[in-house]
């Protein structure tokens, strides 16, 4: 058992606040569970200074979203010299800039899709690029503003424009992948287990599919050709180094298998802070390698550090 005093730093104010309330107190009740002396802090703007009053000997970073995974909260952790969970300044930086991630990725040698970014102004009555195509806003997560532009469509859509859009002016439009969305953690620089993550509803694996109970089925180990599942296990790795995650990552996956088994494989994106809600992947992944929800939670925060 532990004596730490550990801060776990969940709410937030970006959109997925509830999801990261969740997280939070998943996590909060796994600590108190081994033994940690756990205080939740909902976080606000005065942040700084509440953990400069409560001097924790680490911080477990549940944030989800711009602020808790872009750097932001890192850098107020690294200027308290407070030890913290998950990825550093520069790789939470990276891994939420979605173009920047995929240019490093691609140097390293794991498959992308072709993209291009630009500015939602700009969109016109013409394709930016041959449909179908996808347009995500380039630091969000979630899937949040995420729009699937189909074949059949005639012109861009038309919310990406509007005055309700609320995900920043710069987009990605990114060539649509066909095929199953696959997904894979890291964890200690070791790949976890492929999972298959199938949605429920009529839609793609969107924030309901993620979030809400039985929204998707998740299917570990993936149903799928082990060298496909070995050869997303060595680019979720890659990836992880490349942009130089830190403590647990999960990439995500389409596989194209429609013309055969072997078929086309992208990396989509990094996820430097992946959900730790009962639904979550990550939880289910360190599960069939062995490690209950406690036993994951206290090796993030053991290997919680300054200069990540």
């Amino acid at each position: 058992m532990s004596g730490k005093r550990v801060a776990v730093l969940m709410g937030g104010f970006s959109s997925e606040r509830p999801v990261s309330l969740s997280s939070g107190n998943a996590c909060a009740d796994a600590l108190e569970g081994e033994g940690y002396q756990v205080t939740r802090v909902d976080v606000g703007r005065d942040v700084g200074s509440v953990l400069a009053g409560l001097r924790p000997d680490v911080a477990f970073n549940a944030l989800h979203g711009p602020f808790g995974e872009d750097g932001t909260i890192q850098g107020v952790l690294e200027y308290l010299e407070i030890p913290y969970t998950h990825s550093g300044v520069l790789a939470s930086a990276l891994a939420m800039d979605k173009a920047q991630a995929k240019h490093v990725a691609k140097a390293a040698g794991v498959p992308v899709a072709d993209a291009l970014v630009m500015d939602r102004k700009d969109f016109t009555n013409v394709h930016p690029m041959p449909a179908p195509y996808v347009v995500k806003p380039v630091r969000e997560g979630s899937s949040f503003g995420v729009v699937i532009v189909r074949e059949d469509q005639s012109h861009p859509p038309q919310v990406v424009t509007s005055s309700e859009w609320r995900y920043g002016d710069e987009v990605m439009v990114e060539r649509y992948v066909y095929g199953r969305e696959l997904t894979c953690g890291v964890m200690n620089g070791q790949a976890l287990g492929v999972t298959e993550v199938v949605p429920t509803g009529p839609g793609f694996y969107d924030y309901d599919a993620k979030y809400v109970a039985g929204g998707s089925k998740h299917v570990i180990p993936a149903q799928i050709s082990p060298n496909i599942y070995q050869k997303i296990q060595a680019w979720a790795v890659k990836a992880h180094e490349a942009i130089g995650c830190r403590g647990v990552s999960r990439s995500d996956f389409r596989f194209d298998d429609r013309f055969s088994g072997e078929g086309e494989v992208i990396w989509l994106e990094v996820n430097t802070q992946p959900g730790m809600t009962p639904t979550s992947l990550v939880p289910e992944m360190a599960a069939h390698a062995g490690y209950s929800f406690g036993e994951l939670v206290r090796w993030m925060v053991e290997d919680a550090s300054c200069l990540r």
